[in-house]
Formats: C-alpha cells, structure tokens, sequence
C-alpha cells in the first residue's frame, strides 16, 4: 500500500502549526493531501509558514491567534468546514515554555493562567467545536500534544499541569467518542524546537539535573533532541487510516525512539472488610505505604 496522498480530500486543522513540531506537522499532511488551516499566535510567522507550503503546491490557509479564545477557536474550526468542506484532523500542537526558574515556590498566578491557556485552554476549545461536527460525519481524529512533563520529571508548574490535563482529557474524549468512530490519542515528543533548545534551556536541564530530579539520560536525551520532522510522522500515523483502530493511546515520539506510556494499573497495598472492621492504623498505613513496608491484610 502507498503511503501517497493518504489523506487526499480531507480537511486538516493544526494549531501551533506555525512553527516547530507544528509546522512539520503540517508539512506533513499537506504532502499526503490534506488541505490545511494553519494557526499561531504570530501573524507574520503563520504568514510565512503558509506561504511557505502553498509555494510547494500544497493547499493551506493561515489564520492567525490564540486558540485559547473562543472566536479564534471557532474562525478556525469553521474556515476549514467552509473551505475544505468537512474538519477530518485536528492537531493540537500549541504551547509555551516554562518561565525561566519557575516553580510552584516562584510561579506568579498570571503565569500560571497563561500556561494553563496556551497547553490546555486551546485543547478544549478547538475539541468542543471540531468533535461534533466529526460525530456527525461519523468519523475523524484527533491528535493532542503532551509531554513527559507531565510526569513531573522536568519540575515546574503550569507547563506540567497543563500536559497532564490534556493527556486526560484526550483519554476520557477517546473513550467518549469511540462508539461515534472517531479517534482521540495524545503524542508525548521529542524534538528540537524554540522552546526545547537555546542556554536557558539548557541551564533549566543542567539545573534540574544537578538537584536530583531529572535523571542524566533525560536530560541527555532533551539535549540531543531530533529534528521536528522525526515525530511528524508520528502525527501523519495516527492522523491517516493506517491507525483506524489506534484510539486513547498516549504514545512517544523523539527521533529514531518510538513508545508508549500504558495506562496504570491499580497497586493493592492493602485489603479489609469496612463492614466489620476498624479504619486503617497510621503504622499499618505506613507498613503498606512506605516502600520498606509490606502489605498487610
């Protein structure tokens, strides 16, 4: 089967396509024959990056702002219905770094909004529009974008909440919408991008690796991240046929590495009848909590 304009005919829409993963993103699926809308924050940067693969012969539209307005949202769910006919994919891949030394003993509540706003806000508002529309067609995808942030390993605050927020959201819309044939997943990525290169990322790494919380081989895997358009593919996958049954998935993409993070699973420490018996002890919660107790029954 050749992969050549798989997705001929549909209508795309990439948020934080401007730039970055984003925009190979976008690249991406033009070449396959998606027809594009194409957003960011930055005029000017959405412009070129339009102009940029129309003068490949691709058909994209630029349409700039920020997705975590609702009009922005919706003159980008809307424009692509209009022009291209249907939304079939929505990418998410919008985003903004951590402030230089934030953390939750640092982090300014208007910090903590924006980031909130750029990760998840755009998330909602763009699903809330495009997944109904999908419902009513009987089909479409949905790919947002994560982080191993969201595990904390990289500290912060905002930027690791808002990731963490979006990987269960996209779970609980996958399994939502399932029944309606349409497909939500989640790409935690590896790439070098603005906001994953430069000194003060690379003194954020440093830092977070001399204080014990981030190990060597993440910090140097963040150091020598791949170019964009490794993981872009990654993105094509889930946005085309092949994965017709690939849906609540939360999969990794950086470079030659691909994997997936599997859902947890329940850990019984402990078990008694409430019916019949007395609330757990604190030393009997310690024996089953503390990583040198062991499980009592």
């Amino acid at each position: 089967m050749s992969d050549r304009g798989i997705l001929t005919g549909r209508g795309a829409v990439v948020v934080g396509g401007s730039s970055g993963i984003g925009f190979a993103v976008a690249a991406a699926l033009a070449r396959q024959g998606a027809a594009v809308v194409l957003n960011g924050r930055n005029e000017a940067a959405v412009e070129r990056a339009a102009d940029a693969l129309r003068m490949s012969g691709h058909r994209v539209l630029g349409l700039a702002g920020s997705a975590a307005e609702e009009s922005v949202a919706d003159k980008l769910i809307k424009t692509c219905v209009s022009t291209y006919g249907a939304i079939d994919i929505l990418i998410n891949c919008a985003g903004a770094a951590e402030p230089a030394g934030s953390s939750i003993l640092t982090v300014k509540p208007w910090e903590w909004r924006a980031l909130l706003d750029s990760h998840l806000t755009t998330v909602f508002n763009t699903c809330r529009l495009a997944a109904p529309l999908m419902v009513e067609r009987g089909g479409g995808t949905i790919v947002n974008t994560s982080s191993f942030a969201y595990l904390g390993d990289y500290g912060g605050t905002g930027y690791a909440a808002g990731k963490g927020a979006v990987t269960s959201l996209t779970l609980a819309m996958a399994a939502e919408l399932r029944e309606h044939g349409v497909r939500a997943n989640v790409v935690c990525p590896g790439a070098k991008t603005r906001l994953s290169s430069g000194l003060d990322f690379e003194a954020r790494l440093l830092d977070l690796y001399r204080r014990g919380i981030l190990d060597k081989v993440m910090m140097n895997g963040a150091l020598d991240a791949p170019p964009a358009e490794y993981v872009a593919q990654l993105y094509l996958y889930l946005a085309s046929d092949r994965a017709a049954e690939v849906t609540g998935q939360i999969l990794i993409g950086a470079g030659g590495f691909v994997g997936r993070f599997d859902r947890p699973k329940t850990a019984v420490l402990g078990y008694r009848a409430h019916i019949d018996s007395a609330p757990w002890s604190l030393p009997e919660l310690h024996a089953m909590i503390d990583e040198s107790g062991t499980a009592t029954g």
